[in-house]
Formats: C-alpha cells, sequence, structure tokens
C-alpha cells in the first residue's frame, strides 16, 4: 500500500478545453476567478496554451493544444471540455510513483523535472478511470511562479465569489468498475474508504447510482460513481454516454456564505438545478434548525442535509458545457462530513427532470 503521508494536499485540477483564452474569461466572469499564470506563443511554448486561475485555495489550469494532432485536440473532440488531470503536490515524487505502481496503478509519466529561474519542479503521473490522469508535483524546489514556461500575471483581480477550496472530486466508470478503481485508490495511493451509498440509497422510481467515498490523510476526497440497474437511463449513464466513458462528473467547491456565493453566481448567469418549493414545505424540524433563514435557501434553490456531526447546505450548477457531463457543487459546511444524503432523492429527481427535457430519460 502506498504511503498516504508521501500526498500533501491537491495541487490543481487541469481542464482540457476547446478553446483556454474563452475558458478563462468564463472562469473569472462566472465563478470569480483570478488568472495568476499563463504560457503560449508568447511564452516560447509551441503546442498548448494554458491559464492559470485561482480564488482562495482553489487552482483551474485551463490547457487548449495548438495543432490537432496534439493529445489535449482528441481529449477535447471525444470527451468535450473535461477535468483530466488531478494533480496531488506529494513530497517525493520518485518515491510516490513507485509505490503508486507497486499498488497496480498504470503508469502514465515517468519521473520527469523541469527548471527555470524560479528553480526546478519535479512530476510524474499515473492513469486512473478512463482518460485521467493522478499527477504528482514536488514543489519543495520552486517558488513564486506555477511552473517552468508559464509567465506570471498580475492583473487586478476579478470579484471573488467567496470559494475557497475543491472540497470533494466526484468520478463516473461504467456499471461494475467502481471496487477495481476504488482498489487502485487504496492500494496505490493509500486512500481509506469513508463511506459507501448503494443504490437503495441514492435511486428514484426510474434510476439508481452507487457510489463509494475514498479519503486520504491529506484531506483529498474522492467520490466514484457508478450506474446501478433501472427503470430508465440514470444520470450516471448520460454523463457515460456524452463524455465517451469514464471520466470527473462534478467537483464540490467549498464556501463560508453560500447565499452570498450563489446569489453573485446567478447575478452572473451561471444556472442551477431547479428544486420544487415543496421539498422546503416539508423540511421536518431537525433539518431546519441552522443559522441560515430557511427562506433565503428556498429562493435560490439550496438544499440542506443534517447528519450526526452537524448540517450542510448545497447545490448544483447545470452542465457548464453542451454536453451534459461536467457540472460544479457549491456547499458549505457546518461540522457534517457528509454529502448530502437526505438529498439524494430531490437531487436525482431534479435531474431526472433536466433529462426528460434533454431527451435522454429512458431505457
Amino acid at each position: 500500500m502506498a504511503d498516504s503521508c508521501l500526498i500533501k494536499g491537491l495541487d490543481h485540477l487541469e481542464f482540457y478545453v476547446g478553446n483556454a483564452k474563452q475558458a478563462s474569461s468564463f472562469y473569472a466572469k462566472y465563478f470569480g476567478f483570478a488568472n495568476t499564470a499563463y504560457k503560449g506563443l508568447e511564452t516560447g511554448e509551441r503546442k498548448v496554451v494554458s491559464y492559470v486561475m485561482e480564488q482562495g485555495k482553489i487552482r483551474f489550469v485551463l490547457s487548449s493544444a495548438l495543432s490537432s494532432e496534439h493529445p489535449i485536440s482528441q481529449s477535447v473532440w471525444k470527451h468535450g471540455d473535461t477535468i483530466t488531470v488531478i494533480a496531488l503536490e506529494v513530497s517525493n515524487v520518485y518515491q510516490a510513483y513507485a509505490q503508486a505502481l507497486k499498488g497496480g496503478a498504470i503508469a502514465a509519466i515517468p519521473p520527469a523535472k523541469q527548471e527555470d529561474s524560479y528553480g526546478w519542479l519535479e512530476f510524474a503521473a499515473i492513469q486512473i478511470f478512463g482518460d485521467t490522469l493522478i499527477k504528482f508535483i514536488d514543489r519543495s524546489h520552486y517558488s513564486d511562479n506555477f511552473a517552468p514556461g508559464f509567465a506570471p500575471r498580475y492583473a487586478a483581480p476579478i470579484n471573488s465569489m467567496g470559494l475557497k477550496s475543491v472540497d470533494h472530486t466526484v468520478g463516473n466508470v461504467e456499471q461494475g468498475q467502481m471496487e477495481r478503481w476504488v482498489e487502485v485508490f487504496t492500494n496505490a495511493l493509500g486512500f481509506k474508504l469513508q463511506c459507501h451509498y448503494d443504490e437503495r440509497t441514492i435511486s428514484t422510481e426510474y434510476s439508481a447510482l452507487m457510489s463509494k467515498v475514498l479519503k486520504n490523510s491529506a484531506g483529498t476526497i474522492i467520490n466514484i460513481n457508478e450506474p446501478a440497474p433501472g427503470r430508465r437511463k440514470s444520470q450516471i449513464q448520460e454523463y457515460l454516454d456524452y463524455h465517451n466513458g469514464s471520466g470527473i462528473q462534478h467537483i464540490g467547491l467549498a464556501t463560508d456564505n453560500i447565499v452570498q456565493t450563489v446569489r453573485q453566481m446567478k447575478q452572473a448567469g451561471i444556472e442551477f438545478l431547479p428544486i420544487p418549493q415543496n421539498y422546503y414545505d416539508h423540511l421536518e424540524d431537525w433539518v431546519r434548525e441552522i443559522d441560515a433563514p430557511i427562506h433565503f435557501l428556498a429562493e435560490f434553490g439550496i438544499l440542506i442535509d443534517r447528519d450526526k456531526d452537524g448540517y450542510l447546505l448545497q447545490i448544483f450548477t447545470k452542465p457548464l458545457s453542451d454536453r451534459p457531463t461536467l457540472f460544479f457543487e457549491i456547499i458549505e459546511r457546518h461540522g457534517s462530513k457528509g454529502f448530502g444524503a437526505g438529498n439524494f432523492k430531490s437531487l436525482f429527481v431534479a435531474l431526472e427532470r433536466e433529462q426528460a427535457l434533454r431527451g435522454n430519460l429512458k431505457v
């Protein structure tokens, strides 16, 4: 089993997109991210253009290829815009990579080093479900910039939406594949199973899914979903069909004030899954015991859940592109370590309503 203590935390998420320049403007305007670094033709890079976008402790890298033959272009053709790289900061790239392979991981990029005037950065990568990569990065000998080849940008920050950190990352895999990838994360990467939701927990009259939550000692959380048999096509299967295989379905972004964050995002133009008013009419009193007024949550469609440790507030965007694939969850935690199990039924019904509008809620 890999030594999870080697992993220091999430470093960044890299999106492969069709037009990184436009995507950077989208994440700046609609989600409040600031562009902090860039590489492209102007910096001497001849193959890829990348924009580093940051807010709080969240770091996205938006990358596009400059030729149709590049693997990024092939990814965008196959999957559409998608998160392809989960980068983890580690204390020793060579050791993390070797232990991951020993634990059954698939090699993708052997350990390598890049240097510039800021020092050197070491990295390696393994492949997980679909075309997704786990990248190991050691920044202990590198400072003041994102990575070699990038030029810092010091533009005035866009108005922040109050997003603080990546709460969790969720991947969808084909039916029957969840256990395989759970074993890779536990044996190769040192994650531990935190909880398991079966088709009885996450289901409606028409469809269901199964999910396992994995967490490492650094607090990085990965959820893995697979579709379960149902009368109609589940939202997991819809994702797999339009993504053309396994991949990252959504990420949870944490905020300390979800009402303000959602208000700003709606004003900017972000669309969220609509929640019926009767959801709030039928909340039990023990769920209602929270700091935020229920009418504010109802106004914005924010869901509430409570467990033995506290409560959480959450809301889900509609898909971020034309394909019904990648979306974001905005989450505010008050002690709760769960993922809104009490809302699974309401969320699934809302997702199925959107599927029906797209003509995809069928066998």
